[in-house]
């Protein structure tokens, strides 16, 4: 085997491996943002176990005001559903917006909810109300931190998409951008308002 060989085997096997290092670069920061979403998924589920917790205590004490109640729940099993389906694919971009949409929903009946424990002291004095709030408030808080960290993951891995030569690798192998987490409307970026 002439020297020529050798070297054009060797860089066809240095190309190789480059390659390969690449892909899994890419599979490895497309990992990373799907686990970053599972923190949000977690952090969710604990507000939507809170929720049904939350309405029931109220119930007592705001008979008149069922309506306000059931739009809760209603926001609540929409949220649930909106994040099962993004949870099986948090590359899917219409999955991450439906979450998001449906999130939005349910921050604003929670905050009709809120605004009307107002006018019931007999609820705010409540104990278990005031714990159920201490945990959502705390669960709101750590949503936050995952959505921070879910975003940082999908820049990652959308700026590697974009970086030559990761998008030549991308492009072969179909990875697609992620979809960062926004708030859609300027009532979202208010905070929850728990006050008890």
């Amino acid at each position: 085997m002439s020297i020529e060989s050798i070297i054009g085997i060797v860089i066809i096997v240095g190309l190789i491996f480059y390659v390969v290092s690449l892909y899994n670069g890419m599979v490895r920061l497309k990992n990373r943002f799907k686990n970053a979403y599972s923190q949000i998924d977690v952090q969710l589920k604990r507000r939507y176990d809170l929720i049904p917790n939350l309405v029931e205590t109220a119930k007592a004490y705001v008979k008149h005001e069922r309506e306000t109640l059931e739009a809760v729940i209603a926001a609540r099993n929409t949220a649930v559903a909106a994040n099962q389906r993004a949870a099986l694919d948090p590359g899917d971009q219409s999955a991450i917006e439906g979450v998001i949409g449906a999130e939005a929903a349910l921050t604003g009946t929670l905050g009709k909810l809120f605004a009307l424990s107002e006018n019931y002291p007999d609820l705010k004095a409540n104990q278990t109300m005031e714990k159920l709030m201490e945990e959502l408030t705390s669960t709101e808080n750590k949503i936050s931190f995952a959505r921070q960290s879910f975003n940082d993951s999908v820049m990652v891995y959308n700026t590697a998409m974009e970086s030559f030569p990761d998008n030549i690798i991308a492009s072969i192998f179909h990875f697609t951008a992620a979809t960062l987490w926004r708030l859609q409307s300027d009532e979202e970026r208010e905070p929850v308002k728990v006050s008890f």
